[in-house]
């Protein structure tokens, strides 16, 4: 009698811990069921953590009110039976704002320098995907790139376990609008030499870059002008 007691009760530990789910991964049951949001169109490429809008798709960003974050930087968002997949890199004053293009899209099924249109707000849902379903918002698919000069307090604060610790990339451009600098990786030394990156030219350089533009798409218009 006391061993069949004992053979339920292990029993029933297993089924317990196979339905709890893992504290190790950054996506909970919670994050995947899509959240309910009102989505508005933002038209000026920015990022508070110093992402390089020349390294990115910038149709395809989220500004939304919480902060970057070193494993959840992928979001998927959807409305009238569209989706997209949005990079999380900036973080606004409290509105849900996306990519003009990306809502154009959600709104009519098209992009907006073919068919722009204007509005407010678009009901729409959101959830955090791992970063992989972004991987082709990255220009080389895998890296996140941020300004060498001015992103190390968040770059810093994401341990080597984390998505951004072991996928950032560095770049000697000055601006998020990739309109100052050097287009040239950097890397950082060995701790014990110091946390500054050290890149082929001297690091911050305030020489024009005119070769790798970041387009915005404006609204309502659809039109193009260069992010300065």
């Amino acid at each position: 009698m006391r061993s069949g007691v004992l053979s339920f009760l292990i029993s029933a530990v297993a089924v317990s811990a196979a339905v709890i789910p893992s504290s190790s991964s950054p996506f909970s049951a919670h994050s995947k069921r899509g959240t309910s949001v009102s989505v508005t169109p933002h038209d000026s490429y920015s990022s508070s953590i110093g992402v390089l809008g020349c390294k990115i798709n910038t149709n395809r960003v989220a500004y939304w009110p919480s902060a970057p974050d070193c494993d959840k930087l992928c979001v998927k968002v959807t409305a009238n039976g569209r989706s997209v997949n949005l990079l999380k890199v900036d973080q606004s004053g409290g509105a849900y704002d996306i990519s003009y293009d990306a809502w154009n899209y959600l709104s009519t099924g098209k992009n907006a320098t073919v068919d722009p249109t204007a509005g407010g707000g678009l009901p729409a849902t959101y959830e955090d995907v791992p970063m992989s379903e972004c991987a082709d918002l990255l220009k080389d698919k895998q890296h996140l790139s941020f300004a060498a000069a001015n992103s190390m307090n968040f770059i810093s604060s994401c341990s080597a376990s984390t998505w951004v610790g072991q996928n950032y990339a560095l770049y000697n451009i000055l601006n998020t609008q990739c309109t100052w600098g050097i287009d040239e990786l950097c890397h950082l030394p060995d701790p014990s030499q110091g946390n500054q990156p050290i890149c082929d030219h001297q690091l911050g350089l305030t020489v024009a870059l005119t070769d790798c533009p970041v387009i915005n798409i404006n609204y309502p218009t659809g039109t193009t002008s260069v992010a300065s």
